[in-house]
Parts: C-alpha cells; sequence; structure tokens
C-alpha cells in the first residue's frame, strides 16, 4: 500500500484534525496561563525567608518534576475519581495536570530570572522609599521579564508538545482526533504527518511571537 497523502482531505478527515488541534490550542493556552500565575508564585515562594512557604515549594517543585505527566494525567482524572470521589472532566484534569505540571519548570525560570537581577537594584529600591514588593514590581520584574522570554519560549512549546498525552484520558485534542482516523483507515504514516506539521505550525508561531515580543522589550527596556 503506497503513500496517499489524499487520504487526509477524505471523510471530513481535515475537519477532524482541524477540530482537534482548537481543543490542543485552547486547552494549552488555559493551561498556560495557569502554569505562568503558579509558576510565578512558586518561583517567589522558594525564595521566601518563611522558611515554611519555601520547603512547600519546594517539595511541589520536587514532586512534579519527580513525575512522569502522563501519571499525573492518570492520578488527576482516574485515581482521583476512583480512591477519592473526586469526579473532575477529562477537560479539567488535563488543563489541571497541564498547568501545574509545566508551573513547576516555570517557577525556576522566574527564580533563576530574578536571581540574575543586581542585588544593588533592589537596595536602591528600597533606599527611594518602596517596599519590598513595590520594588520587585517596579524594577526587579520588567528586567527579569525580558530574560524569562527564551526559556518560556521553550517551556511553552513543550506544554504544547506535551498536550498530546491528554488523549490518554480521552480529551479530543488532535492526537486523539488522529488515532481516531487511523483506527478506520489505517494511514498511519500520512495523518501522523499531518498532526507533525500541525504542531509545528503551532509551534512555530509561538517561537516568532515570542521572538517579536523579546526584540520589542529589548529595544523598549534600550530606549529607557
Amino acid at each position: 500500500m503506497g503513500l496517499d497523502f489524499s487520504v487526509i482531505f477524505e471523510d471530513n478527515n481535515l475537519i477532524a484534525l482541524l477540530q482537534g488541534l482548537w481543543v490542543t490550542i485552547s486547552m494549552t493556552f488555559m493551561a498556560l496561563v495557569l502554569s505562568a500565575g503558579l509558576g510565578l508564585l512558586i518561583g517567589l515562594g522558594r525564595m521566601s525567608n518563611k522558611k515554611w512557604l519555601s520547603m512547600l515549594c519546594s517539595w511541589y517543585l520536587a514532586w512534579f518534576r519527580g513525575t512522569p505527566l502522563l501519571v499525573q494525567l492518570m492520578i488527576l482524572y482516574y485515581g482521583l475519581a476512583i480512591g477519592m470521589q473526586v469526579d473532575l472532566s477529562a477537560a479539567t484534569a488535563g488543563v489541571l495536570g497541564l498547568g501545574m505540571y509545566s508551573a513547576a519548570y516555570v517557577s525556576e525560570i522566574v527564580r533563576g530570572a530574578i536571581q540574575s537581577i543586581d542585588r544593588g537594584q533592589m537596595e536602591a529600591g528600597r533606599s527611594l522609599g518602596m517596599s519590598h514588593w513595590q520594588t520587585m514590581q517596579k524594577v526587579i520584574l520588567p528586567q527579569a521579564v525580558r530574560r524569562m522570554l527564551p526559556p518560556l519560549c521553550n517551556e511553552f512549546i513543550a506544554l504544547t508538545k506535551n498536550s498530546s498525552l491528554l488523549s490518554v484520558i480521552t480529551v479530543s485534542e488532535v492526537m486523539r482526533a488522529g488515532n481516531l482516523i487511523v483506527s478506520n483507515n489505517f494511514r498511519y504514516f500520512e495523518i501522523y504527518i499531518a498532526i507533525a506539521i500541525l504542531y509545528f505550525v503551532v509551534n512555530y508561531s509561538i517561537s516568532v511571537g515570542i521572538g517579536r515580543l523579546e526584540r520589542k522589550l529589548n529595544v523598549e527596556g534600550a530606549r529607557a
């Protein structure tokens, strides 16, 4: 059986893949928002002078970086329902799983970027009468954000690719849509090449968008 890429356009297969891609993009975006917010809090918590808070954030980091995302998704979707009668929808479990997993890595990006800023800038801000948080918000974080962008771009791309694991908890994203198509026509190569191209387009767009944002922030920073 030779290659036949026309199968992608037959029987509404392309529509099914694009619908799955939309689910992938929307769920990844929600997980991205969760991971960015939670990662910022955990990163700041790791640098806190309160020992209990720093330790709690360290344990969070150790757990989510030390266990596979697939296992975490299975615990959220199947384990909680069976063991604790907490019945999460597949979409909710998917967003929570992706977001909490990615937040562990985002928190280290945040922490590293903040700690790379000269400590003298915090002291200068405090000497001008600003509080610790005001100095962090107005002086430290704007500079740290520029340094976060390249590693955040890598993390967000990884988050998009990790979303393919949501198919195992029955989320109708692009990978599951592809598997359903393949189960009918057995055109593994053609369908998976199409899926790979869709992922590439999304991730390349993320890379280009963040690259432009990085250049814009660098130009504005230079002008300031």
